[in-house]
C-alpha cells in the first residue's frame, strides 16, 4: 500500500452489533449496575404513518373547494351505553398525562386549550387537580392500576372515565415517578412519602382478567348513574384479542396506544423493545371491531406517535374515530425548545439543558424534574417558566393547525366529513407498511400477506 493512501480497513470500521451506542450501554451498565430510565417515547425507526400516502381526487373523483364547501370534523364518543356521550369539535384529544409528571400550570394550560378548541383533555395518574377541572370543559378521568389519588367524588365530576390497562411505552409495566418530582402536593394527592421514588403496579389490584374488568365497568357505571362514557385503554401488543375483550367487558370506547407513545419515566429497554407499532395496532383494532360487528357502535381512539394533521387523517382513513396526542402536546408547550416565555420575553434555557448533559431537540429527561422550560417539573422555580396563558395559546394554535391540516386532506380526497376518509384513499411506500396497515403498495394492487 502507498504510504499516502489512508487506511480504510477493519481498524476504523464500526461493528454493526457493537456500535458506539451498544458499547456505551454495556459500559454504563457494567460501571453502575443500573438500567437507564428516561422519558418520552421510542427513538428507533419503525413503520409509521409517514410510510403512507393519500390518493387525492382528480378526474375519477372530485375534490372539495376549500373556501366554499365545508368539511366537518366533529366526533361523538361513547354512544354505546352512556346517557351523555362526549361531543367534540375535532377528533383530536389530549392524552392522559399526570399531575406529577406535569406541573399544575401545565395541567391548567391543557384544560384551557382543549376548551377553547372544543376537545377533551385527560387527567393521567395521580388524581384530578382543581386547576384542570376548572379549566376543562370536557375532562376524562383515568382509573389506573396504581389508584393513586383515585376519588369517587372526582369520578362523578368527570365527563368520561378511562380505565387504563396498559400504556404504549410500557405495556405490561407500571408507571414510575421519581422522588425528585414528589413534592408535598403530589405526595398528599397520591398518599405517598415526599421525595421517595414511586413505582405503580403493573396491573389493577382487584382483577386478574376480563371478567373482573366487566365487574369494574359496571361499578363505575353505577357510581355515575350510567351518565358518562367509559373508555378502556390498552398498550399495543396482542391488540386483536385485547380489543375484543374490552368490547365484551362493556367499554363504550377503546383506546389503543402504540409503541411510539410516550411516558414520563420508564426503563429504556421497555420503550424500545416492548409493544408493536401504532400502524399495525390500528389495523388489528379495526379488524377486531369489524369481526364483532361493533364498528361504529364502539368508538376507537388511536394514540402513539400522532404529530400532525396528516397523521390524524391517515389514522381516520384506516378506521379510527379519533386520536389522542401526548408528546406532540408537550412539544407545543415548548418541550425541547431552546427558550421559554416569561413576562412576554423569550429567555434562553440552553444553560439548563447543558446542566442535564443534553441540548434542545435531544432532551428526554422528563424523569429528572429539571425540565428547562417548566413542563415536566414540580420544582417551584422551574414550573413558573410555563405560564398557563402562554401554554394554552401554544397548544390551542397547535391543535387548530392539526385540525385544519386534517380537513385540508379530507377535502383533497373529496370528503365532506373527515370520518368519510377510508383505506381506499391510502397507499403504502414500503412492503412493511403495506402489510401492517393493510393497504396496497403504491402503484400496485398488492397488499402483502393478503394476495
Amino acid at each position: 500500500m502507498d504510504n499516502n493512501t489512508p487506511d480504510t480497513g477493519p481498524s476504523l470500521e464500526e461493528s454493526w452489533g457493537y456500535d458506539r451506542k451498544t458499547l456505551d450501554y454495556i459500559q454504563r451498565a457494567s460501571a453502575t449496575g443500573l438500567y437507564e430510565i428516561r422519558g418520552l417515547g421510542a427513538k428507533r425507526r419503525v413503520p409509521h404513518f409517514d410510510d403512507l400516502l393519500f390518493l387525492g381526487a382528480s378526474l375519477s373523483r372530485y375534490p372539495l373547494e376549500g373556501y366554499r364547501e365545508k368539511c366537518s370534523s366533529k366526533v361523538v364518543l361513547g354512544t354505546r351505553f352512556a346517557k351523555k356521550p362526549v361531543e367534540l369539535e375535532m377528533p383530536i384529544t389530549i392524552a392522559g398525562m399526570s399531575f406529577g409528571a406535569l406541573s399544575a400550570n401545565v395541567k391548567e394550560a391543557l384544560g384551557r386549550a382543549a376548551s377553547e378548541v372544543g376537545t377533551s383533555t385527560t387527567t393521567g395518574d395521580g388524581g384530578m387537580t382543581q386547576e384542570e377541572r376548572n379549566s376543562s370543559k370536557t375532562l376524562v378521568y383515568q382509573c389506573l392500576p396504581s389508584r393513586y389519588g383515585f376519588n369517587p367524588d372526582d369520578v362523578r365530576r368527570a365527563d368520561a372515565i378511562e380505565v387504563v390497562i396498559g400504556q404504549g411505552a410500557k405495556p405490561g409495566g407500571g408507571g414510575m415517578l421519581l422522588g425528585q418530582k414528589i413534592n408535598p402536593r403530589v405526595a398528599k394527592m397520591r398518599v405517598l412519602p415526599e421525595g421517595v421514588d414511586q413505582r405503580s403496579a403493573a396491573r389493577h389490584p382487584d382483577w386478574t382478567g376480563p371478567d373482573d374488568l366487566a365487574i369494574k365497568i359496571i361499578e363505575l357505571r353505577e357510581i355515575t348513574d350510567w351518565r358518562i362514557p367509559i373508555y378502556v385503554k390498552v398498550g399495543a401488543t396482542r391488540t386483536f384479542n385485547d380489543v375484543k375483550l374490552a368490547v365484551h367487558s362493556g367499554a363504550d370506547v377503546v383506546v389503543v396506544d402504540g409503541m411510539q407513545g410516550g411516558t414520563a419515566a420508564t426503563q429504556t429497554t421497555f420503550i424500545e423493545n416492548v409493544g408493536i407499532p401504532t400502524l399495525a395496532a390500528l389495523r388489528q383494532a379495526v379488524e377486531a371491531l369489524e369481526d364483532l360487528n361493533m364498528k361504529g357502535k364502539v368508538q376507537l381512539i388511536i394514540s402513539g406517535g400522532i404529530r400532525s394533521g396528516a397523521d390524524v387523517a391517515k389514522a381516520l382513513a384506516m378506521g379510527a374515530d379519533a386520536v389522542s396526542v401526548g408528546q406532540g402536546i408537550l412539544m407545543a408547550l415548548g418541550c425541547n425548545s431552546g427558550s421559554y416565555m416569561q413576562g412576554g420575553k423569550h429567555i434562553s434555557a440552553i444553560a439548563d439543558y447543558t446542566k442535564l448533559g443534553t441540548a434542545p431537540g435531544f432532551c428526554h429527561h422528563c424523569h429528572t424534574g429539571q425540565c428547562p422550560v417548566g413542563v415536566t417539573t414540580q420544582d417551584a422555580v422551574l414550573e413558573q417558566r410555563l405560564e398557563p396563558a402562554v401554554g394554552a395559546k401554544r397548544v390551542r394554535n397547535y391543535l387548530k393547525t392539526v385540525n385544519m391540516e386534517l380537513t385540508t386532506i379530507a377535502r383533497a380526497c373529496g370528503k365532506q366529513n373527515v370520518h368519510h376518509l377510508e383505506r381506499e384513499d391510502l397507499v403504502a411506500l414500503t412492503v412493511e407498511a403495506a402489510a401492517m396497515a393493510g393497504v396496497p403498495l403504491a402503484g400496485t394492487s398488492w397488499i402483502p400477506g393478503r394476495q
